[in-house]
C-alpha cells in the first residue's frame, strides 16, 4: 500500500463512525477480493467470465464492485464460480 493511501487509511479509521462502518462491511469485502484472487487465479478477464455465463463485461464488474446496489442471486454466483471452475 502506498505510504499516502496508507497514512489516509490509519486517520480515517482513527474515527469512531468510519471504524463501526469498515467493520460492518469487512466480510463483504473479504468476499470481494476472495472472487477477484478466484478469477486472476483463473487467468480471466471480466469480458471472458460474461462470455463464459452469458453476460456483458459491465454487469461482471457490478458483481465485483463493492459499490453495488444490489446483492447477486445464488444462481448468478453459482455461474460466476462455475465458469472459474470452482462449485
Amino acid at each position: 500500500m502506498r505510504k499516502d493511501l496508507k497514512h489516509f487509511k490509519e486517520r480515517a479509521l482513527a474515527r469512531p463512525e468510519v471504524k463501526l462502518e469498515y467493520d460492518r462491511l469487512s466480510e463483504e469485502f473479504e468476499f470481494l477480493d476472495e472472487i477477484l484472487k478466484a478469477r486472476a487465479a483463473a487467468g480471466l478477464s471480466q469480458a471472458d467470465v460474461a462470455v463464459r455465463i452469458g453476460t456483458t463485461q459491465s454487469a461482471i464488474a457490478r458483481l465485483e464492485s463493492p459499490s453495488a446496489k444490489q446483492s447477486p442471486s445464488i444462481a448468478t454466483l453459482r455461474r460466476y464460480a462455475s465458469a472459474l471452475g470452482y462449485r
